[in-house]
């Protein structure tokens, strides 16, 4: 029927949002302030605004609600009728809106004060701790928890909401996540000083890598995907093992060449440990990413891990 508004549960609904027929937060609160305080100005100067502004945001809210709301004199500003009752209903929804802010406020507090963190091992081992430091000197009393394990686990632990946030390090990004590059990587062949390759003069060649067997990562890590993928699946097994430092353990003793990240064998190599062989005609780069459930950009500590792994 014209001009009556649609009826709901016995009650008339006017049309359109309520976003478009109650006044905002701020407006409300002003009303309040000019109430308690019997003076425009007075209120202007306690929420950090100008009287122009103040007046104009309260004959606004007059026209919206077709009611005047305050008479105005040399005097002072004073409530009418329909003002005081207004400011009734203002004052339950200022108080329902401080509840709602302090309920906010207490989920954002229990968000941040946690951080599950997954990362691949060779980022767990040799950038997170670094990255985690700064994040401590910024979030002391965020408690943050690491799991440890190939890019393949990562993925599982973010899927199964085990993680936050998580850093893998293969060629690609597992189904379901949304990532970013925050590094770049290279995989070098390494052996022990005896090794016959550690005196070698000509480089070694994808034809001769693919046919040696090799210290390795397990599959599903990351180190283990490039790898074959630059030897076209033909990398042959020596030992296959679970973390970067169990490789390279193996690889110091002599039982075999390795295929390790450039990040991981620094100082074996500084110390001679570990020689490095030249490569021919085989590309061992990768990028390492920051990884997270796809639609679920990080936030809170998630969010400034992220940002300190770029600074």
């Amino acid at each position: 029927m014209s001009g009556l508004g649609e009826q709901r549960n016995g009650r008339s609904v006017a049309g359109g949002s309520l976003a478009h027929r109650v006044p905002d937060l701020g407006a409300l609160e002003l009303l309040l302030a000019v109430a308690r305080l019997g003076s425009l100005g007075g209120a202007a100067r306690e929420l950090g605004i100008t009287q122009p502004a103040a007046s104009s945001r309260i004959r606004s809210m007059e026209r919206q609600l077709g009611v005047a709301l305050v008479d105005r004199s040399p005097r002072g500003s004073r409530l009418t009728d329909a003002g005081a009752l207004v400011t009734d209903w203002a004052r339950r929804i200022v108080e329902a809106s401080e509840a709602f802010d302090a309920g906010a406020q207490a989920l954002r507090d229990r968000r941040d004060s946690r951080l599950r963190v997954a990362a691949s091992m060779t980022i767990a081992e040799y950038l997170l701790p670094g990255w985690l430091l700064a994040l401590r000197a910024q979030r002391p009393d965020t408690a943050v928890s690491l799991l440890a394990g190939n890019s393949a686990a990562v993925a599982q632990r973010l899927l199964a909401d085990e993680a936050d946030l998580g850093f893998v390090e293969g060629l690609t990004v597992p189904t379901g996540l949304d990532s970013v590059v925050i590094a770049h990587d290279h995989l070098i062949v390494v052996t022990a000083p005896k090794h016959a390759w550690a005196r070698r003069r000509r480089p070694l060649e994808a034809s001769e890598l693919a046919v040696t067997p090799l210290i390795l990562r397990e599959k599903g890590s990351g180190t283990r995907q490039v790898l074959d993928a630059a030897l076209g699946g033909l990398a042959r097994p020596l030992i296959e093992l679970s973390s970067t430092t169990a490789v390279k353990a193996a690889a110091v003793s002599g039982a075999g060449p390795a295929v390790l990240s450039e990040l991981a064998v620094g100082e074996e190599l500084a110390m001679r440990r570990l020689v490095r062989v030249p490569l021919e005609d085989v590309s061992l780069a990768r990028d390492l990413r920051a990884v997270w459930p796809t639609g679920h950009r990080p936030v809170g500590p998630a969010r400034e891990l992220l940002s300190l792994t770029r600074g």
